[in-house]
C-alpha cells in the first residue's frame, strides 16, 4: 500500500496538523515539520521564547495498551534526542536555545471525536 493512501499516514498527518493549530495558539511558532534525517524524525519543532521544543505527535485511535502516550517508547525518545541534536547542528541559530521534548497525544479520530493532550518537558535526555 502506497504511504498517501495508507489511511493511518493520513490520520498521523491529520493529528501533526491539529497538534501545530493548537500550539500556535498557545504562543509557539512552528518553525520546521516532519524534519527528517537518516537517524529520525522530528514532527515538530517550535519556538518559545529561548527555548526550542522539539514535539512528537502520537495518535491512535483506541486507548487499548496505554493509547498515544504509552506509544514512546525509550527507543523512540532516544531517537527523537538524536535527531533533534543533529537539527540543532545543521541549524546554528538555534545551537545557543535550551531544548525541551514534549508529547502530544490525540486520542480518537483527528477528523471525529478526539481528546488532545499536551504533556510539556515529556522527557529529557
Amino acid at each position: 500500500m502506497e504511504k498517501w493512501s495508507d489511511p493511518r499516514h493520513v490520520s498521523g498527518l491529520a493529528a501533526e496538523r491539529l497538534a501545530a493549530d493548537y500550539l500556535e495558539t498557545q504562543g509557539l511558532n512552528i518553525i520546521e515539520r516532519n524534519f527528517r534525517c537518516r537517524g529520525g524524525e522530528l514532527d515538530l519543532v517550535c519556538v518559545s521564547a529561548a527555548v526550542l521544543v522539539v514535539v512528537e505527535v502520537r495518535q491512535r485511535n483506541r486507548r487499548d495498551f496505554g493509547g498515544a502516550l504509552a506509544s514512546v517508547t525509550l527507543a523512540k525518545r532516544r531517537r527523537i534526542m538524536r535527531t533533534a541534536e543533529f537539527f540543532r547542528l545543521r541549524a546554528p541559530q538555534w545551537r545557543r536555545h535550551s531544548v525541551r521534548f514534549d508529547l502530544i497525544a490525540v486520542e480518537g479520530s483527528p477528523d471525529g471525536a478526539y481528546e488532545l493532550f499536551w504533556i510539556k518537558d515529556a522527557f529529557r535526555p
